[in-house]
């Protein structure tokens, strides 16, 4: 506990993530643990550790302060990466072994440092790449490093020292070689864009030519004597990066084209190699996705959806038997299949109807890691093997993921009880479980205590909660929805750190109403597809189903003032509110909002609204600067946008503030000089809250708030 407010604590500890234990793996014979944690909940640098998986003795193998780690001069590419995955800590935020996990590396402020895991106490020591390095990578034997250096692969041999390219030097300034382009790191979970061979001798390269892509200039207006940064963006309808793979020897200068149909699958959704090298592509419109052997040029499995073909993350996965794992949608489930490559066309489920599998985690020896959900706001573990068949891993009420080898399973938790979250190895069937210590602060909070509901019809997911001093019949409060409400996330889970700035926001005197409506995760494909083709009706008609379903069944909920406030999709869904349903909400807040979906990225909205070069009316009835002129009443809004952001731009909010002046609609923007669609800066985001407080308490004004 400290003695700082709430929204103070949360800026400084990024939202109660540091210290808490991430990134896990685990050596081939199940005895160490190699992890990142930062040394406590307030301390933004992380760190390298490892422990042993029998008795949980931890030792700390890198520290990017000994190292002289400055966050201040990252490599523009590093910081991009981090902006994709919202990375809010600095230091050690990385790290690849080997396939025996003998050796470590990590990029450090431009730099590659290595590490011998072997020895037990090895040091990190710095290796002589080029500056700036980017993404190192050991091969699997551990006696080479590949890394990116101004869009070229290149490889140390750690014997030698020899530094060469594998792969040519890039064709002009918009080529890069070993990188993700934008869309695969925002939109498809591929951060990287090289893969070694499972013998070391060669690597699949990605080239990204972004030339055609258009390009976008964030200015600084706080500074206006900084040019503005030039950005590739492919917005919705407009052209994508060229992306091609090429497969290179480390021993020659042979370097050949890897051939699919780029024409009619321009997407590189990721690829997998281990027995064989596996590549899996999309059409532009995501409704046909193939899986191709890489080397034979083969289609092993080719999966269509009249709406869109789900990405999973984790698959293609290969068993050591040369097994493929993959996942299919049947009965309305997102399952689990697993087959040789020639078989992959016809294989069956091997997971039953309901349980829908979210994320394939890993495979340890022939059995496969998963994390899936039959109740939406669970989130469980499960194994499949041959031989044992399907096995529940962790699976009581809450969120967990698990990684796995040798047979040691680490299990991350988080439910709704008293801990954040909590770390569990299980060494072996029968051992005594260990665990990984969280140096994770505790929230200078009342612990939330969500009552959880379905709303009506369609069983929309909705948590309430109230202030931790409200007796039930001693008053009615003023209602904030506080959603996201769309695509990829989810908000109502059982799980305590969901709930900790919607309770402090209680806290302050709101009933606050959470509800995941059509087309958030969790619920099988059927309910992802309820907005296709409309981004803004269904997921608002469920947000006023919510509010009118917890209503009734608690009566302290003041349904004549009401309040919704969101970031990003629920910033979009804020702005929504008050425009379209002025009968129901009084005041909204939208946070770096979404308001012309032509604004934002191909991958994200072409799979939902089609591309509007072939149809713009889903664009029109989904988008926010039109419903100014239809609006039959004002309400309180307030547009909240960091000006860096370079993933919802803030042209989105500045286009709607404009169309609002223009119909006369009174509304307040908060610009955020400098940020972008993270907040990571400690008093931009303890201050945000309290501001939000503020207007809402004035908005909301018709009683005691």
């Amino acid at each position: 506990m400290t003695e700082d407010s709430f929204p103070r604590q949360q800026a400084r500890t990024r939202r109660f993530t540091l210290g808490a234990p991430r990134a896990f793996s685990v050596s081939p014979d199940g005895e160490r643990v190699l992890f990142l944690r930062t040394r406590g909940g307030d301390d933004p640098v992380t760190c390298l550790w490892e422990a042993d998986a029998g008795s949980g003795a931890e030792r700390l193998v890198a520290d990017p302060r000994a190292l002289g780690a400055d966050e201040d001069n990252l490599p523009p590419e590093e910081r991009a990466r981090r902006e994709r995955v919202r990375e809010t800590a600095g230091g050690i935020v990385s790290y690849a072994t080997d396939r025996q996990h003998a050796l470590a590396v990590f990029p450090l402020s431009g730099q590659v440092y290595a590490v011998r895991l072997d020895s037990g106490d090895g040091e990190p020591f710095l290796l002589p790449t080029r500056t700036p390095a980017l993404d190192p990578r050991p091969d699997p034997a551990g006696s080479k490093v590949a890394y990116v250096h101004e869009g070229t692969v290149r490889v140390l041999d750690l014997a030698t020292r020899e530094d060469a390219a594998v792969s040519p030097a890039p064709e002009s300034a918009t080529v890069t070689y070993g990188l993700a382009e934008f869309v695969a790191a925002e939109e498809m979970h591929r951060t990287r864009g090289y893969w070694w061979s499972p013998d070391g001798t060669r690597l699949l390269i990605a080239r990204v030519d972004d030339s055609p892509v258009l390009r976008w200039h964030i200015a600084d207006p706080a500074n206006p004597e900084r040019e503005p940064a030039t950005v590739a963006y492919p917005a919705a309808g407009t052209p994508n990066a060229d992306v091609s793979l090429f497969i290179a020897s480390t021993a020659s200068q042979e370097f050949k084209p890897v051939e699919w149909d780029r024409d009619a699958f321009p997407y590189l959704a990721t690829a997998s190699w281990a027995d064989r090298l596996l590549i899996v592509t999309q059409t532009r419109d995501q409704k046909v996705m193939r899986v191709i052997d890489g080397e034979a040029g083969q289609v092993l499995r080719e999966d269509s959806d009249p709406d869109w073909v789900d990405v999973v993350p984790g698959v293609p996965a290969q068993l050591p038997d040369g097994r493929v794992v993959w996942t299919a949608m049947t009965e309305d489930t997102h399952r689990l299949l697993i087959a040789a490559p020639g078989d992959l066309r016809s294989a069956q489920p091997l997971t039953p109807a309901g349980l829908q599998v979210r994320q394939v985690l890993g495979t340890d020896g022939d059995t496969v890691y998963f994390s899936a959900s039959i109740e939406p706001t669970e989130v469980g573990v499960w194994s499949y093997s041959a031989t044992a068949g399907l096995s529940e891993v962790a699976t009581a009420p809450g969120v967990h993921s698990a990684t796995a080898k040798g047979g040691t399973v680490v299990i991350s938790s988080s439910e709704l009880g008293a801990s954040l979250g909590s770390v569990a190895v299980r060494k072996g069937e029968r051992a005594e479980v260990t665990g990984i210590a969280s140096r994770a602060q505790e929230p200078n909070l009342p612990a939330p205590e969500p009552r959880f509901l379905s709303a009506g019809p369609e069983g929309v997911r909705t948590a309430v909660l109230f202030p931790s001093w409200h007796q039930p019949g001693s008053g009615q409060l003023p209602v904030l929805m506080d959603p996201y409400g769309g695509p990829h996330a989810q908000r109502v889970l059982k799980a305590r750190g969901a709930f900790l700035a919607s309770q402090w926001l209680a806290e302050q005197g709101f009933a606050v109403v959470i509800a995941d409506g059509r087309g958030t995760s969790g619920r099988g494909p059927a309910w992802d597809r309820a907005v296709a083709g409309d981004l803004a009706t269904p997921a608002l008609e469920d947000q006023v189903t919510a509010l009118f379903a917890a209503a009734a069944q608690f009566p302290d909920l003041d349904t004549n003032r009401v309040g919704i406030r969101g970031w990003s999709f629920g910033g979009y869904l804020a702005a929504l509110a008050v425009l379209r349903r002025p009968d129901v909400f009084q005041a909204g807040i939208a946070g770096a909002p979404v308001t012309d979906w032509r604004l934002y990225d191909t991958h994200y909205t072409e799979r939902y609204l089609g591309n509007p070069a072939l149809d713009d009316q889903p664009y029109r009835s989904s988008s926010l600067n039109d419903d100014a002129q239809r609006a039959v009443a004002a309400r309180s809004l307030l547009i909240i946008h960091g000006l860096a952001d370079d993933n919802v731009v803030v042209a989105h909010s500045l286009r709607l503030s404009a169309s609002l002046l223009a119909a006369g609609y009174p509304h307040s923007v908060l610009p955020l000089s400098g940020v972008t669609h993270m907040t990571p800066q400690e008093v931009v985001a303890e201050n945000l809250l309290l501001l939000q407080v503020a207007f809402l308490r004035e908005a909301l004004s018709g009683g005691a708030v």
